[in-house]
């Protein structure tokens, strides 16, 4: 299957409404952090079904679906990176770590982000240096440096947190709200395995971090907790 065969039969499966209602649900508008992202239509069930139908396509295919200009399009290519890496033997995932880094300028929305930087990068780096995630983190891009706190997820579910914490430390004084809301939910995901190893880094942080950024890191504190962090008491 070739890449260009996939894009016409998504093409066909276009629906003017839908595209209107992500366009305005993934902020495309000039000087959001979606803008000029262009939609076909499609719902992620729909396209999650044609993973597995296409899941034997080259990985110089998926390259070439993964810079469309249609979101869906690029949804379905890293769906597809994802599964191959699953499956994949040791050097297959690799190859598709690689891929994945170099064309993090097509991975740019929080949901291509949110769907697979901890099931390949996370996953491939669990066993390996973590710096990668450091220069992601560091990075001028809004969404290489959410692929360096999302990929931590990976770690964070096998109850290592040590690069989760320090990543969220770098990131913690980012301009971005979407920032703030990945290492709010990953300070949160800590949380839920380890009360203790979170509240020691809100203890340090939380009277200079951003409020969304705490609100999520604390969501699911009492409401007597939440409110001390949010006032300043602790």
């Amino acid at each position: 299957m070739k890449a260009d065969e996939i894009q016409e039969i998504l093409r066909d499966l276009a629906d003017p409404d839908i595209a209107q209602h992500s366009q305005h649900f993934f902020k495309t508008e000039k000087g959001d952090y979606g803008e000029g992202d262009q939609f076909l239509g499609i719902r992620v069930p729909v396209l999650r079904g044609y993973v597995k139908k296409y899941i034997d396509i080259s990985l110089k295919e998926i390259s070439r679906l993964l810079k469309s200009p249609y979101h869906e399009e690029r949804f379905l290519a890293l769906q597809l990176l994802v599964q191959k890496f699953t499956k994949g033997n040791v050097n297959e995932k690799a190859a598709i770590y690689e891929l994945y880094l170099k064309h993090t300028a097509y991975i740019n929305n929080w949901d291509l982000v949110d769907s697979s930087a901890h099931y390949i990068v996370g996953v491939y780096l669990e066993d390996k240096d973590k710096q990668p995630l450091y220069e992601l983190a560091e990075s001028s891009s809004l969404w290489e440096r959410r692929i360096a706190i999302m990929s931590t997820f990976h770690l964070i579910r096998k109850h290592d947190f040590y690069d989760a914490l320090e990543i969220s430390k770098i990131l913690k004084d980012d301009k971005e709200d979407l920032i703030h809301k990945a290492v709010g939910w990953m300070l949160r995901e800590i949380g839920k395995r380890d009360r203790e190893v979170e509240e020691v880094f809100l203890k340090k942080f939380y009277k200079k971090m951003p409020r969304t950024m705490l609100r999520y890191a604390i969501e699911k504190f009492s409401e007597k907790e939440r409110q001390r962090y949010l006032k300043g008491l602790i």
